[in-house]
């Protein structure tokens, strides 16, 4: 275990701090519920990462239970859902989904995940809305 640990925003105060509060790095939030099966392991693979993408990224958990406040908002239905925020302003990417509003799949490997937040983060700094993602995901079948 690394010395990087995925901090819980546990109200929508929390949540609205930890995405005005930074000024240079990409904030990801992974909203779900903690105990679901895509959630686990998508918290692993944002833990495995968190330590590589400290300088660009900055990484917390959301349980959609325990603070509901975004689930109309942002459309949090699926059981784990990550989504990208640069200076205060939700940032979208298109995997190709026809979602372009957040990471609702289970992504398969850590380097593919930095990847992607490594795009956002570049197209965020050069004032880009919308970011097309490394990879087309449409062809990807649901597990």
């Amino acid at each position: 275990m690394g010395s990087v640990f995925l901090p819980h925003l546990h109200t929508g105060w929390h949540v609205d701090q930890a995405i005005l509060s930074e000024d240079d790095r990409l904030v990801v939030i992974r909203f779900g519920r903690d105990y679901e099966r895509e959630c686990m392991i998508m918290d692993e693979l944002l833990f495995g990462i968190a330590e590589k993408v400290k300088n660009f990224a900055t990484i917390y958990l959301c349980d959609i239970d325990e603070v509901p406040d975004f689930n109309t908002m942002y459309e949090l239905y699926d059981p784990c859902t990550v989504m990208f925020f640069y200076r205060n302003k939700h940032m979208m990417c298109d995997f190709g989904t026809g979602n372009n509003n957040k990471l609702n799949f289970l992504i398969s490997d850590k380097q593919e995940l930095i990847d992607i937040i490594e795009t956002i983060y570049r197209g965020a700094r050069k004032g880009k809305g919308l970011v097309v993602s490394p990879r087309d995901y449409s062809t990807r079948r649901r597990p």
